[in-house]
This record gives C-alpha cells, sequence and structure tokens, in this order.
C-alpha cells in the first residue's frame, strides 16, 4: 500500500480535526439575565457562581460515557467505508476507496462524538440553572 493514496488526505484533515476540537472544549456556559441581583453582584462574582454550579453540576449529574464516542467512530466507520467502496469502484480501486473511507469516517466520527460528549446533557443544564436560580440569578439559555 503506498503512501500516495492517503497524502491529499492528510492535510485537509488534519485542519478540520484541530478546528472541531478547539470547538468542543469551549463548551454551552448559561447567559443571565441582567437581573438586580446581577447588576448588584457584578460580572467577576456572576462568573464565579457560574462556575461553582458548573463544578456542582459535574459532581452530581451524570455526563455523556464513552459510548457516545465510540458508537459516532463505529457510524462514521461504516459510513466512509461505503462512500469509499462506491467511490473507489467507480475509480478502480474499491479495496483502498473503502479503506481511505472507512479511516476518513471513523475520523469525523470520532471527533463527532468528542465534540457530542463535549456538550452539556439536559439535566446538567437543569442543575447549573437551578443552582442560579437559587443564587438570585435568572438563567435565559445557554449559549
Amino acid at each position: 500500500m503506498s503512501h500516495s493514496y492517503f497524502q491529499p488526505f492528510l492535510f485537509p484533515l488534519s485542519i478540520c480535526s484541530v478546528f472541531l476540537l478547539a470547538l468542543g472544549c469551549s463548551g454551552p456556559r448559561p447567559v443571565l439575565y441582567p437581573n438586580d441581583h446581577l447588576q448588584r453582584v457584578g460580572p467577576d462574582q456572576a462568573e464565579q457562581d457560574v462556575e461553582e454550579c458548573q463544578q456542582l453540576a459535574e459532581d452530581y449529574v451524570p455526563e455523556h460515557d464513552v459510548s457516545t464516542v465510540a458508537g459516532s467512530t463505529a457510524v462514521g466507520a461504516g459510513s466512509g467505508g461505503a462512500v469509499g467502496a462506491v467511490s473507489g469502484a467507480i475509480r478502480g480501486g474499491a479495496g483502498i476507496g473503502a479503506a481511505i473511507g472507512a479511516a476518513t469516517g471513523a475520523t469525523v466520527g470520532f471527533i463527532h462524538g468528542l465534540f457530542q460528549a463535549s456538550q452539556p446533557t439536559p439535566a446538567h443544564q437543569a442543575f447549573v440553572n437551578r443552582c442560579l436560580s437559587e443564587r438570585g440569578y435568572d438563567s435565559i439559555g445557554w449559549d
């Protein structure tokens, strides 16, 4: 197997991977309505309270597990392999097309799974919203 088949895919795939991982690292956060309490305590105290509520949620609310990432990787590999095989068959190399497609699909699926796992669950968001509400804040959504 020659490396020339994979060469055109490596750079774009690397760039996409870094971009998606960077997006996945900065998860959504609650947006606070500027009520009297927020205006009284100020943005620094509000940020500290959000961080504390986020930490409490991480301690008490179950998050996504490894199966989220594994499932996305498997689906990506299967889909990519099928598309790669069809594309390769058209160009006369179904085997190498399937291999390239499966590798690319698995990578995209893996990154999608990581991104999905980095997003807070609805229970996590509800926990943080309640925690903030009990401290006097009004969360109007997540951004």
